[in-house]
């Protein structure tokens, strides 16, 4: 006989006790079921694996696989964090009542629903959330924490991590990820507050709700007018005769990187048509990280030498992470470690801002 989410036993009291909460407190009948399949198949490693651990909320957030139970990425654990979190800011930086938070959400699986979700617990505590109407960059979220003067941000996103999993980026005020020890004393706040509220679940409250206001259009016009401050070579750029090609890597980055090139005046990257659309299945690659190497950027490579492309730009599918790879007069491709992107940027912005700034001391 199979058994129902009140009848079982595993023969372990505290699994028993984190089944009975599970069966409890998640309200998602996929993730119900999940669980109970496990129990109806005595796979009590499994549940062991799912339910005696939680996810550990660190500076990073989290991140992990998509599935049912405490270690994983699931509806219900979003609501947990997520109150946990919202209890955090309520108790120590009260002015979130007012100032709000930023939450964005990038291509994946169930991105958009857990952003939803973790609006809805911010909304309920009345708390204004500028809610992203659409996919965004990582960079998008961090931005419009400041812009906004919002006290906090959420980015939904598992980054370059491989299509099962998720992730729950957090921001501080200064649109910095949190450091240590604010990210310990989030996670002591989601311990106590596991106990989801009836409210927590119901996402209508999201659509109906003065509280939430959709920053995407501001962000974007004054994102990309404070980017243009940084372009000092405009007139150059659109003078230039390198192609570039560019790859969203199946993320979001396409739309923004081809404003950024309105921006600083250079002609439209080409693009690798396989990967530039948000595709949370990344059919092209098991790993979507352009860092990678060679293997990650094969498809750049094969399109950028089928257009006489001399340098590649590569996003990961949240678009905070850039691969750069140019081809060499012996027509290898050289790809850029961060050490060398990091020193190229930084001897380019120092140049610049030293011939803008030529009666500033020091030495170019």
């Amino acid at each position: 006989m199979a058994l129902s989410a009140t009848n079982y036993n595993t023969g372990d009291e505290e699994l028993n006790t984190r089944l009975r909460e599970w069966f409890e407190w998640d309200k998602n009948e996929a993730t119900r079921s999940d669980i109970l399949q496990l129990v109806n198949e005595k796979n009590i490693e499994e549940l062991k694996k799912r339910l005696l651990k939680r996810m550990e909320f660190g500076t990073a957030g989290l991140r992990t696989r998509m599935a049912a139970g405490f270690s994983m990425m699931n509806d219900l654990t979003i609501i947990q964090t997520t109150q946990g979190l919202c209890q955090y800011l309520l108790k120590n930086c009260p002015s979130v009542k007012s100032n709000g938070v930023v939450v964005g959400y990038d291509g994946r699986h169930n991105s958009e629903r857990f952003a939803w979700l973790t609006a809805t617990v911010f909304i309920n505590a009345e708390v204004p959330v500028y809610l992203y109407s659409r996919v965004c960059p990582t960079p998008y979220v961090a931005y419009a924490v400041i812009y906004c003067k919002a006290d906090c941000g959420i980015m939904v996103t598992a980054s370059h991590n491989p299509k099962e999993d998720n992730g729950y980026k957090v921001y501080g005020s200064n649109g910095s990820q949190i450091i240590s020890p604010v990210d310990k004393h989030v996670a002591k706040s989601i311990e106590e507050n596991l106990v989801p509220l009836v409210t927590s679940w119901d996402a209508s409250v999201v659509e109906k709700s003065p509280l939430r206001k959709d920053p995407y259009n501001d962000i974007l016009k004054h994102y990309n007018e404070d980017l243009k401050k940084l372009c000092y070579f405009r007139e150059q750029n659109s003078k230039s005769s390198v192609t570039f090609t560019y790859t969203a890597m199946h993320g979001v980055g396409y739309p923004y990187v081809i404003e950024a090139c309105k921006v600083f005046g250079v002609k439209e990257p080409v693009p690798v048509v396989e990967q530039i659309m948000p595709d949370p299945e990344f059919p092209t690659v098991r790993y979507p990280n352009p860092e990678e190497g060679e293997g990650a950027l094969s498809l750049a490579i094969d399109t950028a030498n089928a257009n006489n492309s001399s340098v590649i730009l590569a996003n990961d599918p949240d678009a905070d992470r850039l691969a750069i790879a140019e081809k060499l007069e012996s027509g290898k491709w050289h790809i850029f470690s961060g050490n060398e992107i990091g020193a190229l940027l930084g001897w380019w912005s120092w140049l610049s801002f030293r011939q803008k700034n030529p009666d500033v001391p020091g030495k170019v």
